[in-house]
């Protein structure tokens, strides 16, 4: 197989993950950042015992980080910045792993280490194997 190839299959692969993890991640941050405290609690139980800054603080940088991964790789401005924010999400889901471990809640945490392995993913794709080049 050509190692243009195996870039294009890359390529694919990690514009696959951004666009997974973003919808996602802009899903769960409209949520943090939008929704009534208590409507959250109902979904995550957490939430309640958690200040409604932190929450809301967590929902902002997830839409930010939801939107650091396709903006500026889509539009080629300040592509090296996809990366950054795919480290910051997978820094998101390693703090969401330790606090769910310190709550007891460690049957959730999967679910984070899926999400923190996918940005990884992310980062080591578009740093070092594939980036995408500014117009």
């Amino acid at each position: 197989m050509s190692t243009t190839s195996n870039s294009n299959k890359l390529n694919i692969a990690l514009w696959v993950v951004q666009v997974l993890l973003a919808a996602l991640y802009l899903m769960a941050g409209s949520t943090k950042l939008f929704q009534p405290i208590e409507e959250m609690a109902k979904m995550l139980p957490w939430v309640a015992e958690a200040p409604a800054g932190v929450v809301r603080f967590i929902g902002l940088s997830e839409l930010l980080g939801g939107v650091g991964l396709l903006l500026p790789s889509i539009l080629r401005i300040q592509p090296g910045l996809t990366p950054i924010a795919a480290v910051g999400l997978a820094v998101i889901q390693l703090l969401a792993t330790i606090f769910h471990i310190s709550k007891g809640e460690s049957s959730v945490i999967g679910a984070n280490i899926l999400f923190m392995a996918m940005a990884l993913f992310v980062a080591w794709g578009r740093m070092a194997k594939a980036p995408i080049l500014a117009k």
